[in-house]
């Protein structure tokens, strides 16, 4: 795998010519829908297939991973485009196999909502591990609010991916409750309730275990917090399910915050089976504008999370989406809006804007007037970006990395990935 970023005056032409590959292969392997209308400061992933197979008369993906002794899920990994046109014709190119090799093994999660568009979602269960269904509400008395999720864990078994149910102190407003999160923690009777209820639903819809997401906990409910997830996760375990937890971006252990102080990384670390960090959100809505995940940040969670936690318990956070603000940021007032790394770029295209890399956060980012006249600056993430995160995975032997959002296709996040690891499936 290379990383090319487009210079002044290249064309998609250009590139594969100075890369001895074809320009239907750089607009393949990206996924690029207006490929003669590139951005200076834009990332393509050149790859050099090693093994192709060409389609013969009645072959079918099984018969391709048969003859290649490779599995289905490796054809899909390795030839997205299958996923929008399933059926195979004579003479088709599979990939097989790319030429480099792996550094190493990882599981990988992704959180996405029961919205999902079903199209994306296939198109991006390959790459996964698990997929956590977000989420899952419950009332003080321990009875759980439902989703309609059925065809999600459905489709995803159908791809060998485990899926997550997942509980959490989310209101209907949209904020996460304290005092829900207290009452459940000290309230004893409607825990085990709760708990009851969450192994209900599990067997009925064939999860295979339980993502907990509580935040802005109480400081005082702390070991409350530890308690119940040991509760919780002793009695999944019994009955052959796993049970991870989602923890805030600490660096340190006396961090001062209600973000923070109700996490205990130690604690829930030893009675949890993983964890997911949420190495994210460093730029967000109503914030200044900056990277949502720059580098160094994320490096300071981790540096003190192996310190606290088994590094093989250990998902790291990686956002999939970016942020378009409009300038100048003003402090209460301003909201920026969410967009896909997709269109960022659309976007940067559109405007002639040139892309910019902050060496610092590692991250790219441009600036857009609007037709309205107002700058903007837009921070996203891309190939480099994506690729200098998921180097930590191997770089403080963590067990994966788990994705804040599906929502939204990313096809050149999956293309890294892929080209870097083997994606460990558990079913």
């Amino acid at each position: 795998m290379v990383i090319h970023v487009v210079k002044q005056g290249e064309t998609i032409y250009s590139i594969a010519l100075d890369y001895d590959t074809t320009p239907n292969r750089i607009i393949e392997d990206n996924e690029l829908t207006n490929p003669c209308n590139l951005v200076i400061g834009q990332t393509l992933v050149i790859l050099y297939p090693k093994r192709i197979y060409t389609v013969e008369e009645g072959d079918t993906l099984f018969d391709v991973a048969q003859k290649n002794g490779v599995r289905v899920i490796t054809l899909l990994q390795n030839n997205p485009g299958l996923a929008d046109f399933p059926y195979l014709y004579v003479g088709q190119q599979i990939v097989i196999e790319y030429e480099g090799e792996r550094i190493g093994d990882m599981e990988v999660n992704g959180y996405l909502y029961s919205s999902i568009d079903m199209e994306v979602l296939e198109k991006t269960l390959p790459y996964l591990t698990y997929i956590t269904v977000f989420t899952y509400g419950f009332t003080p008395e321990g009875d759980l609010i439902g989703i309609d999720d059925q065809n999600i864990v459905n489709l995803a078994r159908d791809y060998g991916v485990a899926p997550l149910m997942l509980i959490s102190t989310l209101t209907p407003e949209g904020s996460f409750s304290s005092a829900l999160a207290n009452q459940i923690l000290n309230d004893m009777e409607a825990q085990n309730r709760l708990i009851e209820n969450i192994l209900i639903n599990l067997k009925e819809k064939q999860y295979y275990g339980l993502s907990i997401d509580f935040e802005y906990i109480y400081p005082a409910d702390r070991q409350a917090y530890v308690d119940f997830i040991q509760n919780v996760t002793t009695k999944l375990n019994a009955e052959g399910f796993v049970v991870t937890v989602a923890l805030a971006p600490k660096i340190a252990t006396d961090q001062p915050g209600i973000l923070y102080e109700g996490h205990d990384y130690r604690g829930i670390g030893e009675v949890s089976n993983k964890v997911m960090l949420m190495t994210y959100e460093w730029g967000y809505t109503y914030g200044p504008p900056m990277s949502v995940a720059p580098i160094n940040k994320v490096r300071e969670v981790l540096d003190y999370a192996v310190t606290e936690i088994e590094p093989d318990k250990i998902f790291m956070g990686v956002p999939n989406y970016a942020y378009d603000w409009a300038l100048p940021f003003v402090s209460g007032e301003s909201r920026a809006r969410s967009i896909s790394n997709v269109e960022a770029v659309e976007q940067a295209a559109e405007y002639g804007a040139t892309i910019c890399f902050d060496e610092v956060a590692k991250t790219p980012y441009y600036n857009y007037r609007s037709t309205d006249g107002i700058e903007h600056v837009v921070w996203f993430e891309d190939a480099r970006s994506i690729n200098e995160k998921l180097l930590l995975v191997n770089e403080y032997a963590l067990n994966g990395a788990s994705y804040w959002n599906l929502m939204k296709y990313f096809p050149q996040n999956w293309t890294v990935l892929n080209s870097l690891y083997n994606i460990i499936k558990v079913l």
